[in-house]
């Protein structure tokens, strides 16, 4: 993980391209431009051509597509229509549930300039929770894995917030196992529970995510606040760091804490997204 990795990614729908275009100023560091669930169906192929429009030329922010749900005519047209445009940064691909659904897709949605695109699965299904692990490691064009939590949700009947705990904690274990970096939080629907997202996204951070999608520029500010290190936390990385480049090995701290290889690299990885703040 570095400086650059994304915290905040907010979703646009399709066939709205006044929303898109105020997605694009609103601060994200990635615009989701949706295709399938904010899409009513007779609107499918206006959503489509406007997206194509749009994305003709490369954007000043990362864009990502949804596509619609694989396996369909309709994907398949979203993938030959969106995957060789040069405003694509990577497609995002809903309701994944094995390794041939990611293989399929990199294999078929081949950038203009050639190679593979840079795709991000979506689980979101009991299916493609058990599946996690071969999902993440299914071809080197998978940068990224995350829960699709509604669906979810639905598949499993679960009521309760804790209920999708297990579920999350699969996919971040799954996605850091790959080599992946950690998965951003699925979005919060209450685009008015600000408190209600920050509560979340502290859970979501002690779960190991790291940063959070969401439907509103509203909840964009909510989300990073939650994600970025605390000056405590800096002051404290900063102490570890400057201990190690003095001694080798395991170390402990004056006030007694025990440092070893991993806990520096936790610490760089909290100096890394430190240099946001500046």
């Amino acid at each position: 993980m570095t400086a650059a990795h994304p915290l905040t990614w907010l979703y646009a729908p399709g066939d709205r391209p006044e929303v898109v275009a105020k997605a694009l100023r609103a601060g994200a560091d990635v615009v989701i431009v949706d295709l399938e669930d904010a899409v009513a169906p007779g609107r499918k192929e206006y959503a489509r051509s406007a997206t194509a429009e749009l994305l003709s030329e490369p954007r000043p922010v990362p864009v990502h597509v949804r596509v619609n749900a694989l396996g369909t005519p309709l994907a398949d047209a979203d993938l030959r229509a969106i995957a060789p445009l040069p405003g694509v940064a990577g497609l995002r691909l809903p309701k994944v549930t094995s390794r041939a659904d990611v293989i399929r897709v990199a294999e078929r949605a081949v950038p203009a300039d050639g190679g593979s695109p840079s795709l991000h699965a979506l689980v979101e299904s009991a299916l493609g929770v058990e599946h996690a692990f071969a999902i993440a490691t299914a071809h080197p064009a998978l940068h990224g894995l995350s829960l699709g939590e509604a669906d979810l949700r639905a598949d499993l009947g679960v009521r309760e917030d804790a209920g999708l705990d297990w579920a999350r904690s699969r996919v971040v274990v799954a996605a850091r196992a790959a080599g992946l970096a950690p998965p951003g939080q699925s979005v919060h629907p209450d685009i008015r529970d600000l408190e209600g997202l920050a509560a979340s996204c502290a859970r979501g951070r002690a779960l190991g995510f790291l940063g959070r999608a969401a439907i509103h520029p509203r909840q964009l500010p909510v989300i990073e606040r939650a994600y970025l290190p605390t000056a405590e936390e800096i002051e404290q990385a900063e102490e570890i760091t400057k201990a190690a480049t003095t001694d080798e090995g395991a170390l402990a701290l004056p006030d007694g804490r025990f440092v070893d290889r991993a806990v520096v690299e936790g610490a760089q990885r909290i100096l890394s997204l430190a240099r946001r703040l500046r």
